[in-house]
């Protein structure tokens, strides 16, 4: 028998990602809260667009996605130039990370980071380094004592995936100038549009050249199942990235759908009010069960319960009741639900189910 050829290095080093529950058994009705999906949708302007562009699926789309990067410029404020586009921002962080760390060089991710981080660098042959963070907080004094001269790239989610929490823009900054200029600071606003007035790390790619700002059309968009993403970046940075980016990496069908939803901004402001206001009442219900939660800027809430048991039984309770959550122990967090804020009825219906689980063991 012949040997196999072997892979990179790094590349045996990762686990397949596991997404969110999305049915449960035999339950009809189920509540899927384990995503963090939009629970309206899209906005109809986009479903419109993507039904038009339909009637060309024989065509190539364009390559230089310039009516897209036109449309995110000119709602954001931002110089369209300096716009990349690619299949979710997961793809863009992939950009980056194949472009700038390889063998030998070092990674920094926070402890609760978005587990894509140390995934990305392991594909690349580059060593992960995960640092601590402060009660759910990235803790900026942590990464800054992580640097070392291997460090090539600093992730952080701003809010931060699972939890929630949000790093002021004052301490973004202080980070950004205590990085060396030849380290990459990548700020991942999968969930900016959430947070009222918020820009997602745009000020700081134009202070600084080495920093690179990722968002997506996944979460309030509401078009997860297209996988849109963009990044914002210094013209060099830029340049770099689309070196590495496959020509048609987005077809004219989900170009066609992120430019109706961007310009549609009605939609956005009017999911990010209800999503506030769900939240809170959220939090409320389930500290009444004696289920915490931090503060949210995103659009779920980490839930946190006595201990790693009373997690994975509520989880199963959950599951018997149609509702699907995320369990984090893979993030650090094994005492811990991640749960996607619903409508109004969603947002009961968990409530409801978590009180009868706490009720069934008093």
């Amino acid at each position: 028998m012949t040997t196999a050829p072997k892979p990179q290095p790094g590349i045996l080093n990762i686990a397949p990602y596991v997404a969110g529950k999305s049915g449960s058994g035999d339950t009809a009705d189920v509540l899927k809260l384990s995503s963090n999906e939009n629970p309206y949708g899209c906005s109809d302007a986009a479903k419109a667009a993507y039904a038009r562009a339909g009637h060309a699926l024989n065509r190539y789309p364009p390559t230089d996605h310039s009516a897209l990067h036109q449309a995110i410029a000119e709602v954001h404020g931002l110089d369209a130039s300096r716009i990349i586009c690619g299949v979710g921002s997961d793809e863009v962080l992939q950009f980056v990370t194949q472009c700038y760390a390889g063998v030998g060089d070092e990674v920094i991710y926070t402890e609760h980071g978005f587990s894509m981080y140390p995934l990305l660098a392991h594909a690349v042959g580059a060593t992960p380094v995960k640092v601590p963070e402060k009660d759910r907080v990235v803790d900026v004094d942590a990464i800054l004592g992580a640097v070392t001269p291997k460090t090539r790239i600093v992730f952080i989610a701003n809010p931060g995936n699972p939890t929630g929490t949000m790093l002021p823009r004052s301490e973004v900054a202080r980070l950004a100038r205590g990085l060396r200029p030849d380290v990459l600071l990548v700020h991942d606003g999968a969930y900016t549009e959430y947070v009222e007035a918020a820009d997602g790390g745009a000020g700081l790619v134009e202070a600084h050249a080495n920093v690179v700002m990722t968002r997506t059309f996944s979460k309030i968009y509401g078009l997860g199942g297209l996988r849109i993403g963009w990044g914002y970046a210094a013209p060099e940075v830029i340049d770099v990235l689309n070196r590495v980016r496959q020509p048609f990496n987005l077809s004219d069908t989900q170009l066609s759908a992120a430019i109706a939803a961007v310009r549609d901004q009605a939609f956005v402001a009017k999911c990010r009010a209800d999503n506030a206001e769900h939240r809170q009442w959220l939090i409320e219900a389930l500290a009444a069960q004696n289920v915490q939660a931090d503060p949210s800027e995103a659009n779920f809430i980490l839930a946190r319960f006595a201990d790693q048991a009373e997690a994975e039984a509520c989880d199963k309770w959950l599951q018997e009741a149609g509702v699907l959550v995320r369990r984090v122990a893979g993030y650090g967090l094994p005492h811990c639900l991640r749960i996607t804020v619903g409508d109004k009825a969603g947002c009961r219906r968990v409530a409801h189910a978590i009180a009868a689980f706490k009720e069934s063991r008093s």
